[in-house]
């Protein structure tokens, strides 16, 4: 225990906060990208759609359209990560982020006359959201890595976290703007200028992204993979001391060199988990709350200013256990927490499912919306980007982390695309459905889901194959 104190007084914590802090920008992005279409869906529905006669599918499809983008950049972040790195990855997410602002909230741009509704016009933003999509994708798979190995194995759990604290952080603030700008509006003035400016506000967070990035280091693990040995010690050096550094740097040769780098060269096992860890936090229906979220309200018989209001305190709940989340991750573990989640979930769509089969709105409808996503904030928001983050080992990761996240983004389509048809069809089937997902996901923990809490990154690689000292004593106990 000493010698791990030692260890870790060696680090250097607040050059490791404040990279960490400008690494989770990308996290903010993704929750502002995410959570701006609840605000302007409407809007854009009768500016878009329903002016042309379009149908609900195609209503789905359009607010669900940026996923797309998410799918494939999540598909391409394994390649982008590894021939380019981390942090070339990430600015190239900020330029993605900031061209979708700007087309997705002027699509007439260069081509189309301003306020006539034409297919051509849907098709461009489509684009436009896409384009931003695919920045969400990168970001979503590369921040989460690049942070996981930058931090102390100490303290990786904790700031791996606050990634997905950024995401709902980014998702309140925008819940904010577009509360500011809906506020005292009539519909007429939200559905032809006011949704511009929510999208058009996504601007401002991705250019500070961008240009912050400049300011930060490449990951040592990255440097060492592409045999920058020397610089991969200087950024070790500069976050964990110069004794630490050198144990660290040998750790990562070590791994690095052993195995091909093929993605199933630790067997099929931690892929198939890390793709359904991607696929079960969206199947139990997350993100239909958060798209949906003014609209769901509206259904509960709140006016527009009052939903978006709710919404703004359904964001202040997912931030408050999101904290709550950081502070226990690395006490707690994760699968403690990835549990309780899930039974969480459960209670709150069950719950929903029952209301909206007796058709009772009202109050109760909203504290069950609150439990199921505090439920969720607390465990599988961020405790599932954490697990992505560890599990795979070094030579693997950025291939495994691309088709675990690009898994994430195509279920996440599919449950949102086809939300506004299976709403038509039941509303009590469609949140019993997402009921169902949490009870299969605490089973799928419980069974296949590995605690990780303590072990190194480096440490992976033997838990994988099977070494049962390694599955029951981190490194760092066993270092004492």
């Amino acid at each position: 225990m000493i010698q791990n104190q030692k260890a870790n007084a060696g680090q250097n914590l607040p050059y490791i906060a404040g990279i960490t802090l400008i690494a989770t920008l990308g996290g903010l992005l993704f929750g502002y990208d995410t959570a701006v279409i609840s605000g302007a869906e409407k809007s854009v529905q009768a500016f878009l759609i329903t002016g042309q006669g379009l149908s609900t599918w195609v209503h789905g499809v359009t607010i669900s359209s940026a996923l797309i983008g998410c799918i494939i950049g999540g598909a391409i972040s394994g390649v982008f990560s590894s021939r380019f790195g981390r942090k070339k990855s990430l600015i190239i997410a900020a330029v993605l982020f900031f061209i979708s602002a700007l087309g997705s909230g002027y699509p007439e741009f260069l081509f189309f006359e301003e306020g006539k509704a034409t297919m051509g016009l849907l098709y461009m933003f489509n684009f436009y959201r896409i384009i931003g999509g695919i920045g969400v994708g990168l970001a979503s798979a590369v921040c989460p890595v690049y942070i996981g190995e930058i931090a102390p194995a100490n303290l990786r759990g904790r700031l791996v976290s606050l990634n997905q604290f950024a995401i709902i952080f980014g998702m309140l603030v925008v819940y904010f703007v577009n509360w500011g700008i809906a506020k005292g509006q009539t519909s007429e003035w939200l559905n032809n200028i006011g949704w511009r400016y929510m999208f058009l506000s996504e601007a401002i967070p991705a250019g500070l992204f961008g240009i912050l990035l400049f300011f930060v280091p490449e990951t040592p693990r990255y440097f060492s993979m592409v045999n920058r040995d020397q610089e991969a010690l200087r950024i070790l050096t500069k976050l964990n001391g110069p004794s630490t550094a050198q144990h660290i740097l040998a750790d990562i040769k070590n791994t690095v060199e052993h195995h091909s780098g093929k993605l199933f060269s630790y067997g099929k096992t931690v892929i198939i988990i890390g793709i359904l860890l991607s696929v079960f936090q969206q199947f139990v229906g997350i993100n239909v709350a958060l798209y949906y979220a003014p609209r769901i309200f509206e259904s509960m018989g709140a006016g527009k200013d009052a939903s978006m209001l709710q919404t703004v305190v359904m964001g202040v709940v997912n931030v408050l256990f999101t904290v709550l989340a950081i502070v226990t991750v690395d006490k707690w573990g994760r699968k403690p927490l990835l549990m309780v989640g899930s039974v969480g979930m459960a209670v709150g769509m069950f719950a929903i499912s029952g209301l909206a089969y007796y058709e009772i709105i009202g109050v109760s409808t909203l504290v069950f919306i609150i439990i199921y996503t505090a439920s969720f904030m607390m465990s599988w928001g961020p405790i599932c980007w954490v697990l992505i983050a560890e599990i795979f080992p070094n030579k693997i990761r950025g291939k495994a982390v691309a088709v675990a996240v690009a898994a994430q983004w195509a279920a996440n389509y599919f449950i949102s695309a086809t939300y506004p048809s299976m709403m038509e069809f039941s509303g009590a089937f469609t949140y019993g459905f997402y009921g169902l997902m949490s009870v299969l996901s605490l089973l799928f923990v419980w069974k296949m889901v590995p605690e990780t809490k303590g072990r190194t990154l480096e440490e992976m690689e033997a838990l994988w194959e099977g070494n049962p000292a390694v599955a029951n004593e981190p490194m760092a106990a066993r270092r004492v």
